[in-house]
């Protein structure tokens, strides 16, 4: 690999961990790059940020294409600004702007998370240490089955389930600071059949950032169910720093 080739930095979302992204890594190792793929500790989106820019300062020392799933998109538009970040990926993911936050986002969406009674679609369980009026958040079963993962096989919608790791609900309500993607190149891999964060509200986020958008019939875990989506996207990002 030649020396400015960047390393690539993948960033799940809730109810996810870093095995999210186990279909596009080998590929990616395989060619050579550098991945790493941290944890996102889920807990509200300042703290998060602050988290991976902690560790993009400290486990990578050249430039980097930072890639985001889902509520991990909110994260790298504000942990983007540090280290050397010189792409941005947004994989099924929020853009925000600053000022907004995650359920700002999706009120009105026709999200499937977006209704008036949470309890209706997660489980919530206290955690110790967590703010006043905070708790854990997890998807009900049947919301994996049939909002988050639908076009996965049957098998890996109930591993979903069993392993979700759960977001506090404080990070969906944390309003996001400045963007990187204001100042950084981005792309945009858009799930049409996503129904966490509808398409036309990722449409209307890609275009005010300006990414680079792939649309793919696919459900919000793209990068699971047609990886190759996303692999094209982050190797167009590469390309751009390369």
């Amino acid at each position: 690999m030649p020396e400015n080739t960047p390393a690539i930095v993948l960033v799940h979302g809730a109810w996810a961990d870093s095995s999210s992204w186990n279909a596009v890594i080998p590929s990616l190792q395989g060619e050579g790059f550098t991945v790493l793929a941290p944890p996102n500790e889920l807990r509200g989106l300042t703290s998060d940020s602050a988290y991976v820019a902690s560790f993009l300062a400290q486990r990578t020392s050249g430039p980097v294409v930072l890639v985001g799933h889902s509520y991990g998109g909110a994260v790298i538009t504000n942990a983007g600004l540090a280290g050397d970040v010189r792409a941005l990926v947004y994989v099924d993911a929020f853009i925000p702007d600053e000022g907004e936050t995650v359920l700002g986002i999706l009120e009105g969406s026709g999200s499937a998370l977006a209704v008036a009674d949470p309890t209706t679609v997660l489980d919530l369980a206290g955690y110790p240490g967590a703010p006043e009026g905070a708790a854990d958040a997890w998807l009900k079963p049947d919301v994996v089955h049939n909002s988050f993962a639908q076009d996965l096989p049957e098998r890996d919608r109930w591993l979903i389930a069993a392993t979700q790791r759960p977001a506090s609900i404080v990070a969906n309500v944390t309003p996001s600071g400045p963007a990187a993607w204001k100042s950084i190149p981005s792309w945009a891999v858009l799930g049409t059949e996503d129904k966490v964060i509808p398409i036309e509200t990722k449409r209307r986020m890609a275009a005010r950032a300006g990414s680079t958008v792939t649309e793919v019939e696919a459900s919000h875990v793209s990068m699971i169910s047609h990886p190759q989506v996303t692999l094209d996207a982050i190797h167009a990002a590469v390309a751009s720093v390369s």
